[in-house]
């Protein structure tokens, strides 16, 4: 496993960093066999510290957990904390998802992040009258699953929305996080493969 412990506005010291490593090789050894790229962040918001595990396991697998406390050691234990109920949550799913020989490649798509500021804040990259501006644009792949595979995919990571290609019928399809804390499901009926 390819750790990183970074710390923003903080100094993340030996112990902490072993700390991390024995708690997330044994969380992560439990449902994979060994993860590929782990990355841990701890900041400081005024009196609150915020640990961000984000963890990349497999091909389209990607975990994030976050957690708050008054201390670093307590706000990385509540991430992993999170973390480690949702592995087990899907721990049959992931496993049956790493034993699948064959699976359909993913639709490439441009990925664009528009600025979400204010106007007066933005100043005058862009008027009231233009188009939004773009602060990055990249690929990404639009995946083939089934509508539990992608709520699966969207809670591990902690996303409020995904799309991805539905595999009863190829159509395009998204779900999103409500704000009552249900799952939303839009399937266009114009979308979907002959």
């Amino acid at each position: 496993m390819q750790l990183s412990v970074k710390g923003k506005q903080l100094d993340v010291g030996d112990a902490l960093r072993t700390h991390v490593d024995e708690s997330l090789s044994r969380i992560l050894d439990k449902y994979f066999g060994d993860a590929l790229e782990v990355t841990v962040t701890l900041s400081r918001d005024a009196h609150l510290y915020r640990a961000v595990i984000s963890a990349h396991v497999g091909r389209g697998i990607q975990l994030e957990a976050h957690g708050d406390a008054n201390e670093p050691y307590p706000a990385f234990d509540g991430a992993a904390d999170r973390l480690s109920k949702r592995l087990r949550r899907y721990k049959r799913r992931l496993r049956d998802h790493n034993s699948k020989a064959v699976e359909a490649d993913p639709l490439p798509a441009q990925q664009y992040i528009l600025a979400g500021d204010s106007l007066e804040e933005l100043g005058e990259e862009c008027s009231a009258d233009g188009p939004p501006a773009v602060v990055a644009e990249m690929t990404t792949e639009i995946p083939m699953l089934t509508v539990s595979e992608a709520v699966m995919r969207m809670d591990l990571a902690n996303l409020p929305a995904m799309m991805f290609r539905n595999s009863a019928h190829g159509g395009l399809n998204m779900i999103y996080q409500r704000s009552d804390g249900n799952i939303g499901w839009i399937d266009p009926r114009g979308n979907r493969g002959e």
